[in-house]
């Protein structure tokens, strides 16, 4: 019998599965997929010549994370490869903002689109630079970040805490009018808001691309050399070096409670797989509890609160083996490997708002990842791994195009959608489409069958909007990886601190294991003493 059984091989299990092993316990993950690595993981499915990250791909969280960098994955074989340039946001007229870990290129480019802009860039990297140990620190540990929190809000008095505060809170389009006269920072911080599902005018969304460009400026954007998978690979192969086992192919429908707590887990095959200490889940809120745990287990008030549990926009990916490199209207994009496509902050709204009503984008904003650009064993010579994924509703109620999608995501939907998206990308780079060797679709119902915690294709584990972090992620009153159950963890990207490649949901689900086994483990030496001392006096 293993002291943890942790439910799925992502990359919050694998650091969860990791952590434990380090503290001495017996661990045995259960993957329901083939191979481990949840959504890091790549293939050459779309030409055999290339490799394609079938999920995520850039991972300036996993660069800026504490929970990874105590990992030493280096030593397990990983190294990581950066574009020339982080990101890159052309528009039509041949005007492009750069974001380069270079902060005087990066100022010098936002400084074409408006003199001061890029002293205004530095001014934000400044306050960055003063408060990203503190920011890091209470991002990666459990809410509430007692000890973190307490060391940034020192730090805050000197930055001016209140005003801090209120850019945190503020909608990214405001944000962005109140720091730059120019376009080019504006959409910096924007369209990295976009990386989530925060619209321009989502309180919050100011802070969430405010963090997320100062993650590229310091860390940029890299990519595992080799393909995604060899970040999942490097924390399987520790795992397992140090004793921890995984088992893939096997889908647990069940966390078996007996006696108030959590004792195991049963699989489809109907093998009960018993766990001495600590069953860990890193699977979505709605799965753990609205499938895997019965509901005579969980208080009422959960199950209403999972009601209203809300998912991130669903995703709609197409990955392209390319006979060239894209070819650009504006240079400067060429050298980044990550490329954002959107006219203006406007059109980013309009994107937003069209999802918001069930209606899926006739002018999709797409995040566009130039893979052989960052790490040149991707593809042949001259050659491009590339993807674009773009956001669409959770639930199509209409098309916004021409092409009378109904969101059923069948043959038909998936190649005219995967046509507007290529439309969009030639655009701005014209003669795109002719160097097309090969594509390949990921429809939301793909990405969901790929991975059962991308909901409908969500790649978050719910949104990032205010309401739904902090205290109130998953629900009202949590925001910590214990659950109603005894014994048993939330893991996964629906708990605090939520989606990216980071490990903090992970780390933070083993760090309460272990600290609930000491502490039970303290009470009962303390009870074995006050019986043994009892017994003396009599």
């Amino acid at each position: 019998m293993a002291d943890a059984v942790v439910i799925g091989a992502g990359p919050n299990g694998l650091v969860a599965a990791n952590l434990l092993v380090d503290a001495g316990w017996s661990v045995e993950v259960l993957e329901a997929q083939d191979t481990p690595g949840g959504a890091v993981r790549h293939d050459h499915g779309v030409d055999p010549d290339f490799t394609s990250d079938v999920f995520s791909a850039f991972y300036p969280l996993a660069a800026a994370s504490p929970v990874l960098d105590d990992l030493h994955l280096e030593h397990e074989g990983l190294v990581w490869s950066h574009a020339p340039k982080v990101l890159a946001h052309p528009l039509p007229d041949g005007r492009c903002a750069v974001l380069s870990r270079d902060l005087a290129e990066t100022a010098a480019s936002l400084d074409a689109f408006a003199p001061g802009d890029g002293p205004a860039w530095e001014n934000l990297w400044r306050v960055w630079e003063r408060l990203r140990e503190g920011i890091l620190d209470a991002l990666f540990t459990p809410f509430p970040p007692v000890r973190a929190g307490a060391a940034l809000a020192l730090r805050l008095r000197g930055a001016g805490g209140l005003r801090l505060a209120r850019t945190m809170v503020l909608p990214v389009r405001r944000l962005g009018e109140e720091e730059f006269r120019g376009e080019g920072g504006r959409l910096l911080l924007a369209g990295n808001a976009l990386h989530a599902d925060l619209a321009p005018e989502a309180a919050g969304s100011g802070g969430f691309g405010w963090i997320m460009s100062m993650l590229g400026q310091t860390y940029g954007f890299p990519v595992p050399v080799g393909g995604s998978g060899a970040l999942s690979g490097a924390l399987a192969r520790r795992l397992t070096r140090r004793g921890g086992t995984i088992r893939c192919g096997e889908q647990v429908t069940e966390v078996v409670v007996r006696g108030g707590r959590a004792v195991g887990v049963r699989t489809a095959s109907g093998e009960g797989v018993p766990a001495r200490r600590a069953v860990l889940a890193d699977v979505s809120a709605p799965a753990l509890y609205g499938s895997l745990v019965a509901e005579n287990h969980l208080p009422p008030r959960l199950l209403a609160d999972l009601k209203r549990f809300q998912w991130d926009f669903a995703t709609f990916k197409v990955d392209w083996a390319l006979n060239s490199r894209v070819p650009w209207r504006c240079p400067e994009a060429a050298q980044a490997g990550t490329v954002h496509l959107a006219d203006d902050v406007d059109a980013l709204t309009r994107f937003a708002s069209q999802i918001a009503m069930g209606r899926v984008p006739d002018e999709p904003f797409c995040l566009f990842g130039q893979m052989t650009t960052a790490d040149p064993s991707r593809s042949p010579r001259d050659t491009e791994a590339a993807w674009a994924y773009t956001h669409v509703p959770q639930q199509v109620r209409g098309d916004a195009g021409t092409d009378g999608l109904t969101g059923s995501w069948d043959t038909r939907e998936q190649e005219a959608f995967a046509d507007r998206i290529e439309a969009h990308v030639e655009h701005y780079a014209p003669g795109f489409r002719g160097l097309v060797r090969a594509r390949r679709i990921l429809a939301p119902p793909t990405l969901e069958g790929l991975d059962a915690n991308l909901h409908r294709g969500a790649i978050n584990g719910g949104t990032t909007a205010l309401h739904q972090q902090l205290v109130f992620r998953p629900g009202p009153g949590t925001g910590r990886p214990e659950t109603p159950v005894p014994g048993l963890y939330l893991a996964s990207a629906s708990a605090h601190p939520g989606g990216g490649v980071h490990g903090a949901p992970g780390a933070n689900a083993a760090r309460a294991a272990l600290r609930r086994h000491r502490t039970a483990a303290l009470s009962r030496l303390q009870s074995r003493l006050t019986h043994r001392d009892r017994g003396g006096r009599r």
